[in-house]
C-alpha cells in the first residue's frame, strides 16, 4: 500500500469523533449530523481555512454573514456508537449508517442498514484517498473506489448525458455564451454534489463537498494502473469538508440535499406565465418604442404574456452597459414605459450585473467604502475582464456594498415600476485567487468564495424586493450561484446555442439540476445565441418549454431577428395550441412548485426518479416526468415516429384520450407537427385551467382531471390553493381541495372536501373522469 499514514483516535464527544495524524498536525473529524448524514472534515490544525458556510439552511434562513463552519446547532445530531473491537479499525454508526475507518490512511468504508443487515455502499480508494499535506500539486483531494457498473448523477447543470460516468468536469463558474450543450465545460453554477447509483447492489449514496473553490470531478475518465478504478474530487484551495448522505432511493438523497440546503422559494403565479425577452429591443436606439411594439404584437396575436425580462441595453452609454444607469435617450419616459406594461398585465424583470466598468459614473461611490473585490498587492480594486471592457466586481461580503446595491435596486428599479430583478453575469470570473473580499470584517481570499458572491448578490436583491413590497411574493432570476440559490430565485441554463441537439441535451441539464436540488428553472426557448431557429425548431422548442416553471423565449440572434411566438406564420397556429396547453396545465405546475417548496420534491424528473426498480428507465431517453405526468416531446428534426418507454410499476393513461397502456413497454406513436405526447400515471389527479387565455387575460377556472387507479386502492390527493401573489400563505392563508379515490369496490367512488382558510373555500368542483371520456 502506498502513502499509509497512521491516525490515532483523539476524542469522542456527543456529536463528533476526532482523529489526528501527529506527523502533519492533521485532524480528521467525523460529525454525526443525522441518522443518514455524516460529515467528514479534514483540517490542518483545528481551525478551518474558511470560517463560514452559506450552503445550509436546514431549519431557517441564514444571514448574509453565513454560519460558522463548526456550528452544528441546526442538525439533529442523533445518538451513535463507536466500536474499536478490530485492531486498527474504528466503527461509527447510527441506526441507518455505518462508517468503518482504517486508522492506516483513514480509509472509510460506508454501509447502510437494509433489512437489519449492513450493506456496503461505498469505500475510499484503498491506496491514496486523501491529501494529508504531502502532495504539492493537489489541494483538497478525495478519491473513492469506482464500482464497475456505477452511475453518477448531479453536479447541477452539466453538458452531455445525465449519467456522468467516464467524464471529467471542472467546477468553475464561467460565462460560456453559445455553449455546446453536449460537450462544453465548465458552465455557470457551482454545485459540487453528486449521487452514485449501483445497479448491481441496488445502493445509492450522495456526497456534497462544502468547498467553493475551483475544483475538478473525475468519474472514471482518468485511470491509473497503480490504483485501480476510481473517482475523485480535487479542489484548488480550502479544506476537505464533505457530507456523506445515504438513502435507499435516489429520490431520498436528492430530497434530503434540497431540504438541508434550503426550501425552494414558492413563486408567484404570474411568474409561470409566458415571459418575453430579447437582447435586441433594448440594444436599439428606439428601445422604448420597440418594447411598446412587443405589447402591440402580443395584443395583435392574442398572446398571454405575464412578464418581460428586460435585457441590459436599457443601461447603456454608447455600446457599453452600466448597471443602474437608465439610458433616457432610449427610454425617454421610464415611468410611462413601466406603467404601460403594468396596465397590460406584464411585469418587468430588469437585468442587473455585479460589475462596474472602470468608467462607470457610480464607480467612486463604491471606492469610498472599499466595496470592490480588492487586489491586496497593489491595494486597489481588482481589475477584471467584463463584456467588452474592464471593470470591478462588487464585494457582497461587505455590508456597505449590500446597502448600496439594495438602495439602487429600490431607487433605480422598484420605484420606477420594475417588478423583479434579473441577477445576471454573476459568475465572478476573477482569475487572481489572492484578491481579497471584506468577509464581513474577516478578510478572505476570493478563491474561497467566488460562488458565494453570486448567491449574496441574489439575496441582496431578494431582500430589497421584500423591503419595498413586504406582502408581495418576491420573484427573482439568477444565472449563477451555489447550493442554496433555490432559497431566493428561479434560474435557467444560460445562453444556449440555437441547434437541434441543444433541445435533448438541455433536457439532460434539467434532469441534472433537479437531482442536485435545484427545481425552479427553464431554458432560453428557441436558443439564445447563433442563427434564428427554423420554424420547425421554434415550434418543437416551445412545445417542450411549456412544461418548465420558467417559460421564456429569449434570443440574441446573429441576424438581429427576435424569437417570438409569432415570428413564423406557418407554425403559429400550432404554437398557439401549445400556449393553450400551457395555460391548461399551469395549475398543476403551480401545485408542483408548492410541493417543491413544502416537501423538497422536484418538478421535473428523470423517469428513474419514481421508477428506480425498472432498469430500463436508466437508459438514455428523451422522456421526463412532470410530477406524475410523463412528457415525451418531439426533439428531433423531421421526426414522424416517437418511441416512448412507459415505466413498469404503473399503468398509463393517454392525457388526451384516456386510453390505457400497461407499464413496462415501449410504444411507437405516429407524430406530426401538432404532437405533444403526454401520459399520466394511474391514480392521479391533475388540476387544470379550463378558462381561455389571451392577451391581458389571466382567468382561472379549475377543473380536476381524474386518472383513476386500476388497482384496488383508496387514495387522497390534496390540491393546494392560495392567492398566488402575496406572502399571506406564510400566515396560514391557504387551503386544500382533498379528492379521495376509492376503488375498493366494483365502481370508482370519488369524494372531496375542502380544508383551510375560508378565503379559498369552494362549494362545488368540476371533475373530469378520464375513464369516461
Amino acid at each position: 500500500m502506498l502513502d499509509i499514514r497512521k491516525f490515532k483516535l483523539e476524542e469522542i464527544s456527543d456529536t463528533t469523533v476526532t482523529f489526528k495524524l501527529e506527523e502533519k498536525n492533521i485532524y480528521a473529524r467525523v460529525l454525526i449530523l443525522e441518522e443518514n448524514i455524516f460529515r467528514i472534515l479534514i483540517t490542518k490544525g483545528l481551525n478551518t481555512i474558511t470560517p463560514k458556510t452559506w450552503s445550509f439552511a436546514k431549519n431557517s434562513e441564514i444571514s448574509f454573514e453565513g454560519i460558522d463552519k463548526l456550528d452544528i446547532s441546526q442538525w439533529t445530531c442523533p445518538n451513535f456508537t463507536v466500536n474499536d473491537d478490530e485492531e486498527g479499525i474504528i466503527s461509527i454508526y447510527t441506526e441507518n449508517l455505518l462508517a468503518e475507518i482504517k486508522l492506516d490512511g483513514f480509509h472509510i468504508t460506508w454501509f447502510e442498514k437494509r433489512n437489519n443487515k449492513w450493506l456496503k455502499v461505498a469505500q475510499d480508494l484503498h491506496t491514496q484517498a486523501y491529501n494529508f499535506d504531502y502532495w504539492s500539486d493537489r489541494g483538497a483531494y478525495h478519491a473513492l473506489a469506482k464500482e464497475p457498473k456505477a452511475m453518477f448523477f448531479g453536479l447541477g447543470e452539466k453538458s452531455g448525458a445525465l449519467n456522468r460516468d467516464k467524464r471529467r468536469f471542472i467546477m468553475r463558474s464561467t460565462d460560456p455564451m453559445g455553449y455546446d450543450a453536449e460537450t462544453s465545460d465548465p458552465l455557470y453554477k457551482h454545485i459540487p454534489f453528486f449521487i452514485s447509483h449501483n445497479p448491481i447492489s441496488k445502493t445509492n449514496f450522495g456526497i456534497f463537498y462544502d468547498n467553493l473553490s475551483d475544483s475538478v470531478f473525475n468519474f472514471g475518465k482518468e485511470i491509473d494502473n497503480y490504483h485501480g478504478p476510481y473517482i475523485h474530487y480535487d479542489a484548488k484551495a480550502g479544506d476537505l469538508d464533505y457530507y456523506f448522505i445515504s438513502g435507499e432511493k435516489i429520490s431520498d438523497i436528492t430530497e434530503t440535499f434540497s431540504q438541508i440546503t434550503g426550501k425552494t422559494a414558492l413563486p408567484p403565479y404570474w411568474s409561470l406565465y409566458y415571459s418575453g425577452s430579447t437582447m435586441t429591443y433594448t440594444d436599439l436606439p428606439d428601445a422604448q418604442e420597440q418594447m411598446n411594439n412587443f405589447i402591440n404584437d402580443c395584443k395583435k396575436y392574442d398572446i398571454q404574456c405575464g412578464s418581460f425580462q428586460l435585457s441590459s441595453g436599457y443601461t447603456s452609454i454608447g455600446n457599453k452597459r452600466y448597471v443602474f444607469n437608465w439610458n433616457y435617450t432610449k427610454f425617454p419616459d421610464v415611468e410611462k414605459f413601466t406603467k404601460k406594461y403594468q396596465d397590460n398585465g406584464i411585469k418587468l424583470c430588469a437585468n442587473i450585473k455585479p460589475c462596474l466598468l472602470q468608467d462607470h459614473p457610480k464607480r467612486s461611490e463604491i471606492e469610498a467604502f472599499n466595496g470592490y473585490i480588492n487586489n491586496k498587492e497593489y491595494n486597489k480594486p481588482e481589475l477584471v475582464q467584463y463584456w467588452d471592457e474592464l471593470g470591478y466586481y462588487l464585494d457582497f461580503t461587505n455590508p456597505q456594498t449590500i446597502n448600496w446595491w439594495q438602495s439602487n435596486v429600490t431607487e433605480q428599479l422598484l420605484k420606477k415600476g420594475i417588478s423583479s430583478t434579473w441577477n445576471d453575469n454573476n459568475e465572478y470570473e476573477v482569475y487572481n485567487g489572492l484578491a481579497v473580499c471584506n468577509g464581513f470584517g474577516e478578510e478572505i481570499e476570493i478563491k474561497h468564495v467566488k460562488p458565494v458572491q453570486g448567491l449574496l448578490m441574489t439575496k441582496a436583491s431578494y431582500e430589497a424586493q421584500i423591503n419595498f413590497a413586504p406582502n408581495e411574493r418576491p420573484y427573482l432570476i439568477t444565472r449563477s450561484g451555489c447550493a442554496g440559490l433555490q432559497r431566493y430565485a428561479q434560474t435557467w441554463t444560460g445562453d444556449n446555442n440555437t441547434d437541434w441537439k441543444t433541445l435533448p441535451f438541455n433536457l439532460e441539464m434539467a434532469k441534472g439540476l433537479s437531482l442536485s436540488g435545484i427545481y425552479n428553472f427553464g431554458h432560453d426557448i428557441g436558443g439564445f445565441s447563433g442563427p434564428a431557429p427554423t420554424p420547425e425548431m421554434l415550434l418543437r422548442w416551445i412545445q417542450h418549454g411549456i412544461f418548465y416553471p420558467r417559460f421564456t423565449i429569449h434570443s440574441w440572434n446573429e441576424d438581429k431577428t427576435v424569437n417570438t411566438p409569432w415570428m413564423y406564420p406557418s407554425v403559429f397556429d400550432n404554437i398557439q395550441k401549445a400556449f393553450s396547453l400551457r395555460n391548461e396545465v399551469l395549475p398543476y405546475i403551480y401545485q408542483l412548485c408548492y410541493e417543491a417548496h413544502s416537501q423538497a420534491k422536484p418538478i421535473i424528473k428523470p423517469t428513474f426518479y419514481d421508477f428506480e426498480n425498472d432498469a430500463n428507465t436508466f437508459k438514455d431517453n428523451q422522456e421526463f416526468l412532470l410530477g406524475r405526468m410523463l412528457i415525451a416531446n418531439i426533439l428531433e428534426q423531421g421526426q414522424t415516429k416517437r418511441q416512448i418507454y412507459l415505466p413498469k410499476g404503473s399503468s398509463w393513461y393517454d392525457y388526451y384520450t384516456g386510453e390505457i397502456y400497461q407499464g413496462g413497454q415501449t410504444i411507437c406513436l405516429d407524430v406530426d407537427e401538432t404532437s405533444i405526447p403526454i401520459f399520466v400515471r394511474e391514480n392521479t389527479v391533475i388540476p387544470v385551467n379550463i378558462a381561455r387565455a389571451g392577451f391581458n387575460k389571466f382567468d382561472i377556472d379549475i377543473s380536476y382531471k381524474i386518472f383513476p387507479p386500476l388497482k384496488t386502492i383508496t387514495s387522497t390527493h390534496s390540491i393546494y390553493m392560495d392567492d398566488g401573489k402575496t406572502n399571506n400563505y406564510l400566515k396560514g392563508k391557504f387551503g386544500f381541495v382533498n379528492i379521495t379515490l376509492d376503488n375498493s369496490k366494483s365502481d370508482l367512488n370519488i369524494k372531496w372536501d375542502y380544508q383551510g382558510d375560508d378565503e379559498f373555500k369552494v362549494t362545488n368542483i368540476n371533475i373530469i373522469n378520464m375513464q369516461e371520456i
